[in-house]
């Protein structure tokens, strides 16, 4: 099986080095990155000036790629250009925080999965939920144990997944959940820079309160989250409803 693994905080970042040690038990693993940290980078892609993508090797673990641009740009520039033969799986991670909720929206690392979806590549999106003191080995070990149920893998979507806080304990186990988009609570903090100009920070806050057995409910009450994320963002019951009310208008113009 041949493996293209990408991330969004940097090629260099302990989560992807984690997981990348537990993927080649699978297969040949191609590790295509941002040089430096994309957190939030989102489906963003560069078009409007060429990408810098150099040869680099993490001392006794992988060579690989590092690309100055988006994850998106990594999964599409490996695509097309890097990667020798077919990819058979894209693996986004290993994320220092989780993926849920309307994070999914801003996260990079789901959208390099997704860029694989464009694709029609089988498509991972994995993340480890942050705390102070993070255990990327033993979260990379949970990780690739969902890789392994999910077999065979298909094209055409991603799966999202989240492993718990570890130092809380064993995950209590997987639940296949919903997204959330009931969103954070949040705010923009005022204060002066050394110009003497107002700048605002964003902080941001705990998700808000949800009675659903969504991901961001699971995930905080100990449970690895499993999520299935499709590139098509069509409202089709909306869709056919707009449909019935324009169709007999559609083709006069207006005056």
């Amino acid at each position: 099986m041949n493996i293209l693994l990408t991330n969004d905080d940097g090629v260099f970042a302990p989560g992807i080095a984690a997981l990348y040690k537990e993927l080649v038990k699978f297969g040949n693993v191609t590790v295509v990155a941002p040089a430096d940290s994309q957190s939030g980078a989102s489906h963003s892609i560069t078009f409007a000036e060429p990408l810098v993508c150099q040869p680099v090797e993490l001392v006794g673990l992988f060579e690989g790629y590092s690309v100055c641009g988006s994850p998106a740009d990594c999964v599409k520039l490996a695509y097309l250009q890097l990667h020798e033969g077919p990819i058979d799986l894209v693996v986004a991670g290993m994320n220092e925080g989780a993926n849920v909720g309307i994070s999914v929206y801003y996260s990079g690392t789901v959208a390099a999965a997704m860029e694989g979806a464009f694709l029609r590549i089988p498509s991972v999106a994995m993340s480890l939920a942050a705390e102070k003191d993070m255990d990327f080995q033993l979260g990379a070990k949970y990780c690739v144990d969902v890789l392994e149920k999910l077999k065979p893998y298909e094209a055409g979507y991603v799966t999202n997944v989240n492993i718990p806080r570890l130092s809380q304990g064993r995950p209590k186990g997987i639940r296949v959940v919903q997204q959330s988009t009931e969103g954070f609570e949040e705010e923009y903090l005022p204060r002066t820079d050394e110009a003497g100009q107002t700048v605002f920070q964003l902080a941001g806050g705990m998700h808000r309160h949800e009675d659903d057995a969504t991901d961001t409910v699971s995930l905080s009450e100990g449970y690895i989250t499993v999520t299935a994320l499709i590139p098509d963002m069509t409202h089709h019951a909306k869709t056919e409803e707009l449909r019935e009310k324009l169709s007999d208008k559609s083709e006069k113009s207006p005056r």
